[in-house]
């Protein structure tokens, strides 16, 4: 199973940033970029990559002690930037990303301890992917607009752990399909 953690924003904060993804979508050369869909849009704590189905409950026991460890936050979608010359355009946060990256940082401590391999640590970067190309695109207009995007916050409640079918259809532009396989509510443990 193809699986990773991450945090999904709700449905009203999903609404605010589809306006402004609808604004970006304007711009010119924005047909050059594949735009995420709204069930893509995720902060991903930790990407597990494929997982042995007999290794799932170990990888859940463990993400859900490290949920019940991490208290409720406070978060929002603002500014934005891109990864790869253009390859990857993303929504960032405020608020308190330091318990998010906390989070994150459990997340994949609690992959470790289940035995999943994970790649070398990297400092964890808050962003919530919007669109991605497969040659470098320059998305300096879109970051400009999305440096004066600012949304609501809410408070973050529950990490997720979500599995991710890769299009196998071959037409052009097919998005991935996700789908949560258990949810844990922050426990406020510390």
């Amino acid at each position: 199973m193809r699986l990773f953690a991450a945090v999904l924003p709700p449905e009203d904060i999903v609404d605010e940033l589809a306006a402004e993804v609808a604004r970006l979508r304007q711009l010119p050369d924005a047909g050059r970029l594949r735009w995420t869909d709204r069930p893509g849009w995720h902060f991903t704590l930790a990407f597990y990559g494929e997982v042995p189905d007999d290794v799932v409950p170990a990888l859940s026991d463990r993400l859900a002690r490290a949920a019940h460890r991490s208290a409720p936050f406070s978060l929002a979608l603002a500014g934005g930037g891109q990864f790869g010359r253009g390859r990857a355009l993303w929504t960032g946060a405020q608020g308190d990303v330091e318990a998010l990256r906390l989070l994150a940082d459990r997340a994949e401590a609690a992959a470790r301890k289940a035995g999943v391999p994970m790649e070398e640590h990297r400092r964890y970067k808050a962003h919530l992917t919007l669109a991605r190309s497969r040659e470098a695109v320059d998305v300096r207009p879109y970051v400009r607009l999305l440096a004066e995007f600012a949304g609501r916050s809410w408070t973050v409640a529950d990490a997720a752990l979500v599995r991710s079918r890769l299009p196998t259809s071959g037409v052009p532009g097919e998005q991935p399909r996700y789908e949560v396989v258990e949810r844990w509510a922050l426990g406020g443990a510390g």
